[in-house]
This record gives structure tokens, sequence and C-alpha cells, in this order.
């Protein structure tokens, strides 16, 4: 389907159930009208010598009722603009250099980084941030020490500045952003880094604006035709643009899109947008919603076994993960971000509870740890009347001693819980304010806060044992075995298969006491090296550098814990991680 080029020629086959006739015209032939041939399918298609990539395209349809309109094509690979030519695209044609040589991480180990390309390392004024100005950032990331980049919807949309979720054209990158080998190479580049590549797409509506697809063939149903639901079920949050998941054509449109992102793009996975705008409708259950994501998921597994698909639900829904039920490798679970969230910007330390935290962080969907993604910032929770977590716990005193303290408090969470830990860009200097799609990150924070900077790359290091010392904060186990509600003190151990190298254990200070002598339970005996202290004032001057020294550990049982030691110092506002040599 779509403009496919061969040797010689392209060839065009577009879905037009309800046209008399299709034609298509272009530079290939001076924007004459040339006929299409009707399949019984419903597709009309032709092949056409001498058109080939790089030109420019539009569809002339004569509707059911006989009107006549230029449209471009749903499926087109690149457009002039959202509402200009199509471009025909030669996917073959790009000459991959640094792709073959990586290799996606574990899902257990991997650590992403939200990226919106159009201000993540772009100036204010102009238009927005590109794939190229992306990638002249991209080593930040990598020495960061983040794994996976998941971008914020790419395909093409209505006007330059957008989050994305307004998808016009599917198989299009953004215009505005660059060309369909600018991302390519974006991706090339970020895989030379050791850096994997996750895109975001939108099936759960399309548009509204800028639709090739509305009253395509000129039969609307009473609403956009052939492409969307025509009753109560196309009603979405974002207009009445709901595609029509009982149509086998509609699903294999979408499906095709999903693929054509991790083949011809090389992306190492996806993340769908709203799901249970999919497999729900206006609050009740869709069983034709349901039925797509299964077969979605059952294309990329047979072709792409390998590829992290992510589910944005934040429905508590199981099944979204089950592999009898939508079979999603991961999912972004609100038990997360919620409570701790919470947590972290109450007023006053006695509002933060406890229980919750622990709750938060022993959740896991159908018993595995990496079937959620976990996260304290994302570009929900940092914009529609919310802010970034630094404002909302510091509020004109965003940079401020508690801003820092409280988000790292986050950050340690987020890097030491079971679960795929993300972050939002910008969150590792402490951007502060609402996310706005005209408003580039201020990378003028990364030298003021460079110690935060640190602490972040730290966490990251931690997580993904590169030191191996803490194997445990990449296994499945966890288990919040102390939870002191009235200091608001919290502790939990993360291990993979136990024993030195791999016990990890997270104390959390919730409150703004410090705490001397602090007794804990621990897995076992031995020396308990501390592997990070956010109070050291390497990370902030004014922080408080309370010296926790390594501790020792006895067989003497405490918080149903074999044995147990004592915490020396336990600054305010603190995290504090320990493990044993191996």
């Amino acid at each position: 389907m779509g403009a496919i080029p061969y040797d010689g020629g392209t060839t065009f086959r577009v879905w037009a159930p309800n046209a008399q006739r299709v034609q298509v015209a272009g530079d290939f032939s001076n924007w004459r009208a040339v006929e299409l041939r009707r399949e019984p399918s419903g597709n009309f298609s032709l092949d056409v010598p001498g058109a080939k990539a790089g030109q420019q395209y539009q569809y002339v349809v004569q509707g059911k009722s006989g009107d006549w309109r230029w449209k471009g094509d749903p499926r087109a690979n690149a457009v002039t603009n959202s509402t200009g030519n199509s471009v025909i695209v030669d996917h073959m044609a790009y000459p991959w250099k640094h792709d073959w040589d990586f290799q996606m991480p574990p899902w257990n180990e991997v650590v992403i980084y939200e990226m919106h390309v159009g201000t993540f390392h772009d100036e204010p004024g102009g238009g927005p941030g590109n794939w190229q100005r992306a990638i002249d950032n991209l080593d930040h990331l990598k020495d960061l020490g983040i794994n996976v980049i998941e971008l914020m919807p790419s395909a093409e949309f209505a006007a330059d500045f957008s989050w994305g979720y307004n998808p016009a054209y599917p198989n299009a990158p953004e215009s505005a952003y660059g060309s369909s080998d600018d991302l390519k190479r974006f991706v090339d580049e970020a895989h030379k880094r050791g850096l994997g590549v996750v895109m975001d797409v939108v099936y759960n509506h399309l548009g509204p604006g800028d639709l090739p697809h509305w009253d395509f063939d000129g039969e609307t149903y009473g609403n956009g035709g052939s492409y969307f639901y025509t009753d109560w079920r196309a009603k979405t949050p974002w207009g009445h643009t709901r595609p029509d998941y009982g149509r086998h054509e509609v699903r294999d449109y979408l499906r095709d899109n999903a693929l054509m992102w991790l083949r011809d793009y090389h992306m190492d996975g996806l993340r769908l947008d709203a799901t249970k705008e999919i497999r729900m409708a206006s609050g009740a259950d869709n069983p034709q919603g349901w039925q797509f994501l299964k077969e979605l998921n059952d294309a990329v597994e047979r072709e792409f076994p390998q590829k992290l698909i992510i589910a944005e639900d934040l429905g508590n829904e199981a099944g979204v993960t089950h592999p009898d039920g939508a079979g999603f490798g991961s999912q972004w679970d609100a038990n997360f971000v919620h409570p701790v969230r919470a947590a972290l910007t109450a007023f006053s330390d006695s509002d933060r509870d406890m229980h919750a935290v622990a709750r938060a962080i022993g959740f896991k969907y159908n018993g595995s740890a990496t079937q959620r993604v976990i996260y304290t910032e994302s570009h929900d929770e940092v914009a529609n009347g919310k802010q970034r977590l630094p404002s909302e716990v510091g509020g004109w005193d965003a940079g401020g001693y508690h801003a820092r303290k409280r988000s790292l408090i986050g950050a340690a969470l987020t890097m030491t819980s079971p679960g795929i830990p993300m972050l939002f860009q910008g969150q590792e200097f402490l951007e502060d304010g609402h996310f706005q799609d005209g408003a580039p990150l201020d990378w003028k924070k990364k030298e003021h806060f460079a110690g935060i900077n640190q602490a972040y790359t730290d966490l990251i290091k931690l997580r993904r044992n590169w030191n191996d010392n803490t194997a445990g904060l990449h296994g499945e186990h966890v288990n919040v075995h102390h939870v002191n509600n009235d200091d608001k003190v919290i502790a939990f151990h993360r291990w993979d298969r136990g024993g030195p190298g791999d016990d990890t254990l997270v104390v959390v200070n919730f409150g703004g006491k410090h705490l001397a002598n602090y007794e804990l339970g621990l897995p076992s005996d031995g020396t308990w090296k501390v592997r990070f202290n956010s109070d050291w004032q390497g990370y902030s001057g004014d922080f408080g550098n309370a010296q926790s020294f390594d501790v020792g550990g006895r067989w003497s049982g405490r918080d149903g814990m074999p044995a147990s030691g004592t915490l020396n110092n336990l600054g305010p506002y603190s995290v504090v991680i320990l493990s044993r040599d191996r």
C-alpha cells in the first residue's frame, strides 16, 4: 500500500472503497492526472513508469456522488507540509552506517529519556528544533547514562509547533523537524552511541486537523468516512476521529504504520498513546479495540520479538500487558507516579504517607517488574495544569533547597524501584515551570545545577550496575521491609539472585529531620558500603553533607530481616543506597 518505488517507476495503491474513480497526478506527469485501476478489494492501483523518490504527488478522487477532490495520500511517507503535497520516499536508499552494531539492552536494564524534538535542543524564537539539532546533543544523553530515547510523536501534524498528539499523516515524519532521512540519521547516530530509540504513536484518534482521511472517497456515513467510527464510538477527548477498529482495512493501516517505524526507521520500540481510548469508547468496553491491540502486538512479536512495545494506558489494567490480553511489553504506571509525587509535593512532612509510597514501590503488573514504566515527570505530569516537580515543590523558588532535595528523592526512587525507569527531558538539570511545545530547554541550567546532573548520572550508573555492585536494582525482587510513618523513613531491599554485589538496600528520609544512629533490618551480615548519599555537598553546596559511613551488618534480626545494622547519619530529605562488594 502507498507509493512504492521500484527500479524505473513507482506503484501507487490507495484504499478508496466508495470512490467512482481515482487518479494520481504529480511531478512525474507534469501534474496531469493518470487513471488508477480499481481492484476488487476497494483499492485503486497503478504502476507509473518514471515516477521516482523525491517527486511530489496527490490523488484526484471522484467521490460517490460524482464530485472530484484533490487529496493527499493517507499513507504518504513524506509530505511538504500538513496541507501540501505527498512525496515519494525510497526507504531502501538510506545508507545505514552505525545501526548494525547496536543491540537493544535487556528490558530490565533499560533507562528511558522522554524527548520532544521541537524543544530538546533549540533556541527561543524561529522554528522548532529539528533532528540535526537533537543529534548535536546526543552525547549529553550518552554521558548521562540513559540507554533508550522515547520520542514524543513525530509524525506530520498541523502547523509547526505541537506536542505531536494530533497526527495528520501518521506515516510521514514531521516536515518542520526535517526529512525522513534526517530522522533515520538521528536513529543511526543514537545507535552509534549505544542509545535505542522508541517512537510514540497515536492510534486512539487521528488529527483532528489537516486529515487526508476525512471524507476521502465521498462517503462520510454521517461523520468522517471509511477510516472512522460513525456512531457514538467516534467521540474522543480530542474530536470525533476515533479510527474504526472494526474494519480490517483500518486495523491494517495502523498495524502497517507500527511496523513501518520498526522496519524502515529501525526504531527499537513503540509507545502507544492513550490505549484506554482504544480498548474503550465513551467509558464502555470496545472489543474491536482490544482486537486491534492484540493483533498489532502479535504482528510485532512475529517480526520483531526483541522490540519494546509500551502502552500508555493509566487504567490500572493488568490485561494490557498480559500475554492473553493486549500483549504489550510494558505500560506507564499511574500506581507509581501519583503516590510518589503526592508524598514529594506535600506541604507538611506530616502529610507524607509512607504506606502509600511503600505500595507504589512494590506494585507490579502480572508479577513482572518490567511490565511497568515508572517516573515522576512525563509530558502529561508537567503540563495540563501541573508543573515540573521542582516547581510543584518549590513554587517560586524552583531552584531552591527543598526543590533540589525532594526532586532527587523522586529520581532515586525512580532508579531503584522495580520497573523500567524514565526521565523527562531536562529533569536531570532541574528544569522548572511547565512543558510548552514552543519553549526550548534551558541548557544553562545544566551548568548552574551541575551537581544535580551528576547525581542523576550516579543514580543511573547504579541502576545499570556499572560498577558490578548493585545488580539487584535490575532484578525482579523487592521487599519494602521498613516503613516508619512517624519519622517519614522507608527502606527496601532489591535483589536479583541475591548475595554480595547483588543485594541492594535503599533508605529514604522523606522528613526534614536529621536522623542519627538509625537502626535498620539488613538481608545479611557483612560490610554494607555506601554507594550513594544524596546529601553530599558535591551535589549542591547547601546540602548538609551528613556523612553516612559503611554499615556493619550483624546477625540480629530486625524489620523481618535476618540481620540488622546502624546507619550513623541520615540527612534530611535524603537517600542512601547500600550494597556489599562481590
